[in-house]
């Protein structure tokens, strides 16, 4: 076994591919809840002083909400989807990087989910899409046997960027926890929490007709707890054929976007993932204004442009934000999430059911371009005979390049201690996810 090392997990670090986070230049203002103060970025978590160990691995669990089991204030449901209903309220948003927005919207409330033990992250996923006009708030609480949280805001949401800045909301740390970019942590000696409510908020301008139309909203639970590694090769020998993509390759491209290219780990993982699906932005699949044809036909491998921008969090000021880059696959029709796995055996049931997963890793990595990182996202496509892990590594000088296999040991230390095992699954809906681990909570 390892020793412990890169416990203080954070979202705010993992999600960047070089670098922390720039400080917020202003704060996003939910709408509902209250005003949110401009912030530095809070400090980092301390890990349990002992941290323990569950057999069968880290706690984790996934949850898919039901919309018929939740409360309606000016929604309805359709066809298994959430939209706004006949009589939504009335408001006004106001986008702290834009302008201010009157507004209809429509509350939902999922029921309590209950999780199969103490948690003190959650991170949420959405699938939806959004016309013009139209955009969602991501809200949750938590509770205990002696507390209720207040609702934290886990994102303002638009798949385009023609009504408002797509961001996420800092200053939200009170004694319960605090959002900490995309995962909500719970914060040090704070009640025991052992149940979870999601929230919806769907809205549309004045003098829009569409809706937001919502057909996925899911959580996965996690406690800090330190794994053993490695973890017994299941022995799936696998390799999936995903195209390869540079980040590097577009150092300088719209810097507006995360200073660049050189940044951007997470969306070219993503558009690596949907090419393997035969999918991703083109003319015929336009949800904004000029997203058909941005960044241009001759632009060399633009849809990594495109999965930049239209995954950039604007108080993050990155692409690398988790939610957003699986919510953007969704818009190409394929089912996307973010997840937490409890080892690489885990990870092999994909590979064994013919899906790549993108990673988060957090430390030193031999055979990584830069040796060490404080956080990247990379794509697992197999795994060869002995166990080690195959993966398209985006940060590498050339296309070509990216197929790289890093040691299972190595990698899974850095994935599973460095960013407890986050993963997002991307997948069409008609291929089936493999099972889940017998006589284990579902964490997919």
């Amino acid at each position: 076994m390892t020793t412990m090392r890169g416990l203080a997990l954070s979202a705010l670090l993992l999600a960047a591919c070089s670098g922390g986070p720039p400080s917020a230049t202003a704060s996003a203002t939910p709408s509902q809840g209250p005003t949110v103060a401009v912030s530095a970025a809070p400090s980092l978590p301390s890990p349990p002083i002992e941290p323990t160990q569950t057999p069968g691995g880290p706690p984790r669990s996934f949850t898919r909400v039901a919309f018929d089991a939740g409360t309606h204030e000016g929604t309805m449901t359709s066809d298994k989807r959430l939209q706004l209903g006949a009589s939504p309220a009335m408001g006004s948003y106001v986008d702290p990087y834009g302008r201010t927005i009157s507004d209809e919207r429509g509350t939902w409330t999922s029921a309590a989910v209950r999780t199969p033990f103490a948690f003190d992250r959650l991170i949420a996923s959405w699938n939806a899409t959004t016309p013009a006009g139209t955009w969602i708030d991501v809200q949750m609480r938590a509770s205990g046997a002696s507390r209720q949280t207040k609702f934290y805001t886990l994102a303002i949401w638009s798949s385009g960027d023609d009504t408002v800045h797509r961001t996420t909301v800092r200053g939200q740390t009170d004694g319960d926890g605090r959002v900490n970019v995309d995962t909500f942590e719970a914060g040090p000696g704070a009640a025991e929490l052992t149940s979870f409510e999601l929230r919806l908020i769907l809205h549309r301008a004045t003098g829009v007709a569409a809706t937001p139309s919502v057909v996925l909203l899911a959580a996965a639970t996690s406690r800090v707890e330190l794994p053993s590694v490695p973890s017994p090769f299941g022995g799936v020998v696998r390799d999936l054929d995903v195209p390869m993509l540079s980040q590097e390759t577009h150092t300088g491209h719209y810097p507006e976007y995360d200073g660049g290219g050189e940044a951007w780990c997470s969306p070219t993982s993503t558009a690596m993932v949907l090419g393997f699906w035969n999918t991703g932005p083109d003319r015929s699949r336009s949800f904004n204004p000029d997203s058909a044809t941005f960044p241009g036909a001759s632009h060399l491998d633009g849809q990594v442009d495109h999965a930049a921008r239209f995954t950039y969090d604007w108080s993050y000021e990155g692409a690398g934000n988790w939610p957003f880059n699986t919510a953007y696959a969704a818009q190409y029709g394929l089912e996307g999430f973010v997840t937490r796995l409890r080892s690489l055996t885990e990870a092999e049931r994909f590979i064994a059911a013919g899906i790549p997963l993108i990673a988060s890793i957090n430390g030193d990595l031999p055979g990584f371009l830069f040796t060490s990182t404080n956080g990247h996202l990379l794509v697992i496509r197999g795994f060869d005979a002995n166990g080690d892990v195959i993966t398209n590594d985006p940060a590498v000088r050339a296309n070509a390049q990216a197929r790289k296999v890093y040691p299972r040991l190595e990698f899974e230390s850095v994935w599973l201690l460095g960013s407890t095992g986050t993963v997002y699954v991307i997948h069409p809906v008609g291929v089936a996810l493999p099972p889940n681990v017998p006589g284990l909570p579902a964490n997919w």
